[in-house]
């Protein structure tokens, strides 16, 4: 990597590594007094009434990728009159797509919410409640997008770091004040979200608009430019709808086949894997912007092995901070929560080694993303990531355990890894044998070493015991064979040059 490239990704990481820390400590604390102040059942609405907002969230995150594309892109040409252009007409699509949020949210959704969710009678109320400001909460945060991205593409990780921790720190103030609750403590809850959002919002203009010419919004309007976006964005929407899907859908399903108990279950293994996947998404949001600024300049070289690189970086961060908590599961879901719903422990499981193969792949979407091509990509990709609703469906109608649930995840999501291999190397040019020598088989010899005497540990050790047997074993053997067989020379000379410099 080019020096400069990687001083920045490395401090940037950095930055974002220390707030993944604090944050992720907060996170683990607020999740556990959360589902102790509110119960299994009235969290397992929590859960299932925000999963009907975040169905029609699908707009959002197609916005969300169309906006940091054609922004980071513009910023990596140094085209910054194009770069204003951009950043108000994303403003402008964003407050249209609050707007359709907010109607699909009072219509669709709020019948949906009344009708088909198995939800106890007594709670009908208070559901309610919560799903109302749960709409106005994503209505502003699809307003902060623009100039989060502003933030992420500038590369300015310090400032978004503290603005997550702010964020941490917010909710978790609002989990404390619930033991101080003067209404309905579901209720007082999603008011106290709401609030934070709200601060979080005013937070990410005032510093965007202090520190970014471009972020001073004038209404701006050019068809073009829209239709450009908007072809973009169509097949971000087919991608995220199905995504979606897969997972706030599948939830549903889990609700309407299984009740609140399994909901709760869901929830805990969402967080659990939204907790450590924050590990490696660090270092991918540090590289992201470096990947879409290349492939804009046309720098083909450094951004095959700037993907080289990131495959083979955030896949041993997951891969260890996954394989510990793995081993030792249940007692560390004992430990750390008060009640532990049913199917929590193999939920958990299955979804940090689904995602730890995920790794796998993942930064190739980035290199994919920024060429624009992306309709037969998206096509293709949808196709494969509905099958986890159809299949779930299935098998939960067929009264299958919903332990069957994660297994349909994974399998499918080995397919789509080698779907995205194929489009790397078909719109960037990635060679997919240099690939599997270089990443794959290295990563591969790797994990193999690592993990036989840890699981062996695991069987005859129960407890602390097997907390620090397992994990001991396995850092041991995991730092000696990344450090030796993972990693290359030059990866190892970067990393401790990197170490040095920062």
């Amino acid at each position: 990597m080019p020096s400069e490239n990687s001083k920045r990704i490395a401090k940037n990481t950095l930055f974002l590594y220390f707030r993944g820390i604090l944050t992720l400590a907060v996170a683990l604390y607020t999740s556990r007094e959360v589902l102790a102040q509110l119960g299994i059942s009235d969290f397992g609405i929590h859960n299932i009434v925000f999963s009907v907002i975040v169905l029609f969230s699908f707009i959002q995150n197609s916005m969300s990728s169309v906006t940091s594309r054609f922004f980071t892109f513009d910023l990596g040409k140094g085209d910054f009159r194009q770069l204003e252009k951009t950043f108000n007409l994303s403003i402008v699509l964003h407050i249209f797509t609050a707007l359709i949020i907010l109607i699909l949210g009072e219509t669709i959704g709020f019948y949906f919410l009344n009708s088909h969710l198995n939800i106890p009678s007594e709670r009908m109320e208070a559901a309610n409640f919560i799903y109302q400001f749960s709409i106005i909460s994503i209505c502003i945060s699809i307003l902060q997008v623009p100039y989060i991205v502003a933030i992420t593409a500038h590369e300015r990780m310090k400032i978004f770091a503290y603005a997550s921790l702010l964020d941490a720190v917010l909710k978790l103030a609002a989990v404390l004040a619930l033991g101080f609750a003067p209404i309905d403590k579901l209720k007082f809850y999603s008011i106290l979200l709401f609030l934070v959002n709200v601060v979080m919002f005013v937070f990410y203009i005032t510093y965007c608009q202090r520190n970014f010419n471009e972020t001073h919004f004038k209404w701006f309007w050019n068809k073009k430019m829209l239709l450009d976006r908007m072809a973009f964005g169509w097949w971000n929407v087919l991608g995220e709808i199905t995504s979606i899907s897969a997972v706030q859908g599948v939830n549903m399903l889990l609700n309407m086949f299984c009740g609140v108990i399994v909901n709760a279950a869901y929830g805990i293994m969402t967080q659990v894997s939204n907790a450590m996947n924050l590990f490696a998404n660090y270092f991918l949001m540090a590289v992201e912007p470096q990947i879409t600024k290349s492939y804009a300049k046309g720098d083909i070289d450094y951004l095959h092995s700037l993907l080289f690189h990131s495959v083979k970086f955030s896949f041993l961060i997951s891969f260890f901070l996954t394989i510990p908590l793995v081993l030792n599961m249940d007692f560390v879901l004992h430990l750390w929560l008060k009640t532990v719903p049913e199917y929590a422990v193999i939920f958990c499981k299955i979804r940090l080694v689904d995602w730890t193969m995920w790794m796998l792949v993942l930064p190739l979407s980035f290199a994919i993303i920024a060429t624009g091509k992306i309709k037969y990509f998206m096509i293709i990709d949808s196709i494969f990531i509905s099958m986890n609703f159809i299949l779930s469906y299935i098998f939960l109608s067929q009264k299958y355990s919903p332990i069957s649930i994660p297994y349909i995840y994974i399998s499918i999501n080995m397919l789509r890894c080698v779907i995205y291999l194929f489009f790397a190397k078909k719109l960037v040019n990635l060679s997919i044998a240099t690939y599997f020598y270089k990443v794959f088989l290295r990563l591969l010899i790797a994990v193999l070493i690592s993990i036989p005497l840890p699981i062996f540990i695991s069987f005859h050790t129960e407890k602390w015991t097997a907390l620090f047997a397992t994990s001991g074993c396995f850092i041991l053997l995991f730092l000696l064979s990344s450090i030796f067989i993972g990693l290359n020379k030059n990866e190892r000379t970067m990393i401790l040059n990197l170490i040095h410099t920062t």
